[in-house]
């Protein structure tokens, strides 16, 4: 492992001190810290949107120590609103994410569905989530995003925890070849994230604005301490690799002494990634992020149609292909949480033998 980056030592030294975790236990931003044999393992997903919470609904089945760090650059519908009213860092992935991590029993479900239930009218509340409205109005009492996130997550009987990746919102831009079909052959900047995910043309690259945004530190802290890290699936540029560019957790990513699962989506998305295979997946998260090493690649063996290609892209990363079965049985491009929580169960298990919770 190298040498800390100068961005976590400015962190340890400012000693700063998440709140206590399920287990009662205060967690600094110091690395992985011994745990008893037997003890589950300690994972943190990164994402956000909808491939955030199927891979939570999956972990949440087979770990109560989990922690959900999620992107903040959505400025569309009810989030985008919210954000550019009240100045706030958008709710809505924070919110689906509270929503995966309730359980099956009926308190669970009955605030999974009350939190993303949807006003319809013909006035200003139209298509507000509740649990936007919920989480802002937590904001604005209690001063701190972390705590607000918290009560929530005590409210719901949340199976893990959820954090802000960034303390402010960002705006996500990216270089998009063809973004006006009129001009194919130029490359524009392309502004905001719900704009770039529905770009018609080919995104080279984003960044965000600012450049060198804060991270949140509890986020910091719950990378550098975890056993396991999962990156994906979700869209490419505006869910998964914006978490590679907030400097200290890309920093905590590069120094973590967790092993680190990129788990691969389903079906290339509709504009933003249009036409990627599984490896060109890798090949532009390598180009964001050139000195992140993997341990294992996950997708789904169906969706893997040259798997030596796949097996030469993750092995750039230092990183084992995993393929599993974790496709719904019904055809649609979406995660199966029993199926995708066997594969991610079988990973730890393989791969994971160093981890004192093994």
């Amino acid at each position: 492992m190298t040498a800390r980056s100068p961005r976590l030592a400015r962190l340890g030294r400012l000693g700063r001190t998440v709140p206590e975790s399920r287990a009662g236990r205060p967690v600094e931003v110091r690395g992985a810290r011994p745990r008893r044999r037997g003890a589950q393992p300690k994972v943190v997903a990164l994402g956000g949107g909808m491939g955030l919470s199927a891979s939570l609904a999956a972990l949440r089945r087979i770990t109560g120590d989990l922690t959900a760090v999620v992107t903040v650059a959505d400025d569309g519908g009810s989030s985008g609103r919210l954000r550019d009213e009240l100045g706030v860092l958008p709710p809505g992935d924070l919110r689906k994410a509270l929503a995966a991590l309730c359980g099956d029993d009926d308190w669970g479900q009955t605030w999974a569905r009350v939190i993303q239930h949807r006003f319809h009218s013909q006035g200003d509340l139209h298509d507000h989530a509740v649990g936007n409205v919920l989480i802002v109005a937590l904001w604005e009492q209690l001063g701190d995003h972390v705590q607000a996130l918290d009560l929530v997550g005590k409210l719901l009987g949340a199976h893990g925890r959820v954090l802000p990746m960034s303390a402010v919102p960002l705006e996500l831009q990216a270089l998009v070849k063809g973004h006006d079909p009129e001009r194919p052959e130029e490359v524009d900047t392309v502004r905001g994230q719900a704009t770039v995910a529905l770009t018609p043309g080919e995104v080279q690259s984003v960044h965000v604005v600012p450049h060198d945004p804060p991270a949140v530190p509890e986020a910091v802290a719950a990378v550098m301490d975890a056993d396991w890290v999962v990156l994906g699936p979700g869209s490419w540029f505006s869910s998964v690799i914006p978490h590679l560019l907030v400097p200290e957790l890309l920093d905590a990513l590069t120094e973590t002494k967790a092993r680190r699962v990129l788990s691969l989506n389903l079906a290339p998305q509709p504009g933003e990634t249009e036409g990627f295979s599984p490896q060109r997946h890798l090949e532009v998260l390598g180009r964001h992020a050139p000195k992140l090493a993997l341990d294992v690649v996950l997708a789904d063996e169906a969706a893997v149609p040259d798997r030596d290609s796949l097996t030469d892209a993750a092995k750039r990363f230092g990183a084992a292909v995993e393929l599993a079965p974790v496709a719904r049985p019904d055809g649609t491009p979406r995660h199966d949480p029993e199926l995708l929580a066997a594969a991610y169960d079988r990973i730890f298990r393989m791969h994971g033998r160093i981890g004192p919770w093994r």
